[in-house]
């Protein structure tokens, strides 16, 4: 399959650059199986999900990865704190390959290497460092720069787990209300974790999705979650997942796509399954996600949990209706 067939024309204007004033009054689109759109709010969800079913949400938590610093011989320079070595030295993105000095704040500098490796000096616990000078690491195609607001609007209701450089976007229409009602209609909540890094975003370079290859990100489940899946698929109930973050990590694993240390009644592990048209779901079986870019790797995920000719229908029917797109945009309901 080629990378140019997953495409289509997103105006600007139809990408959310703040979210909505009410998590859950934010627009959702309905996809049936058989192609049938229905048109409602994200309020509306509960109604969807019945008793015995399964709602899986991915509980990270986004840090402020985002810095900005002056380097020692003068200039601006911006860097992406990407994976952790120890608390004093990060993997870390920046444009260009500068190495030498870079201040952040008095008492918080940090020796790059070559753009890349990040030595950091500070005083204290170094997360209370990074929250009190980073910031929130919006997506690039939100033109405009991060606030304090962000550091509680770019993070859903139910994160706990530190360690995403980007937030499990269909999960922010949550609020704690909604959950509570959907556990009352008899659906069993769970979390898992999955730490969303460089990943989920590599763009694709290669000309076929067949040449793709997807960076490794970090998960961590329970172990019984897996017979509680099967459980509840053999009982005829279905499995939703919130995001595309979660069902890389369900899928991942349930495909043996993944490499797993168990301990102390956990799966952790890292994946880095490209789930796209063709691929068998195993965990899932529908979805709640957002309107992704053109050519991304989310999009072709939604995509083969419908059919491409189907998302596209329905893509084209959002634009036409004025949805809102990309991450603080409005959601889907994949079913």
């Amino acid at each position: 399959m080629k990378i140019t067939d997953f495409d289509y024309t997103l105006p600007e204007e139809r990408i959310s650059v703040r979210p909505q004033n009410e998590r859950s009054g934010s627009r959702l689109l309905v996809l049936h199986r058989d192609g049938f759109i229905e048109h409602r709010l994200f309020s509306d969800l509960p109604s969807y999900i019945g008793e015995g079913d399964m709602l899986i949400l991915n509980n990270t938590r986004v840090f402020p990865a985002r810095l900005k610093g002056r380097k020692k011989g003068g200039g601006h320079i911006e860097i992406l704190l990407v994976q952790r070595i120890s608390d004093e030295v990060w993997e870390v993105l920046s444009r260009g390959s500068y190495t030498g000095r870079v201040r952040i704040a008095e008492d918080f500098e940090v020796d790059l290497h070559r753009g890349k490796i990040a030595h950091f000096h500070f005083q204290g616990d170094f997360m209370e460092n990074i929250w009190k000078y980073g910031f929130m690491p919006l997506p690039p195609y939100i033109k405009r720069l991060p606030d304090e607001y962000d550091k509680g609007q770019y993070q859903t209701v139910y994160a706990r787990e530190e360690g995403s450089i980007a937030a499990p976007t269909a999960g922010l229409h949550f609020t704690d209300d909604l959950l509570r009602e959907i556990a009352r209609r008899g659906v069993s909540v769970k979390e898992i974790t999955l730490h969303v890094g460089t990943g989920t975003f590599k763009p694709i370079r290669s000309d076929t999705l067949e040449e793709h290859q997807m960076d490794a990100e970090h998960f961590e489940m329970d172990a019984g979650l897996v017979q509680e899946i099967e459980e509840t698929k053999a009982s005829g109930k279905r499995v939703f997942a919130v995001g595309t973050t979660s069902t890389r990590a369900l899928e991942g694993y349930m495909s043996g796509r993944c490499s797993i240390v168990s301990r102390n009644g956990k799966i952790q592990g890292t994946t880095d399954i490209f789930l796209y048209p063709g691929y068998i779901f195993k965990a899932i079986d529908s979805l709640v996600t957002n309107f992704h870019l053109p050519r991304s790797t989310p999009l072709m995920l939604a995509s083969a949990k419908c059919g491409w000719d189907c998302l596209l229908k329905a893509y084209k029917e959002a634009l036409a209706g004025e949805y809102r797109f990309l991450s603080y945009g409005d959601a889907m309901l994949i079913l």
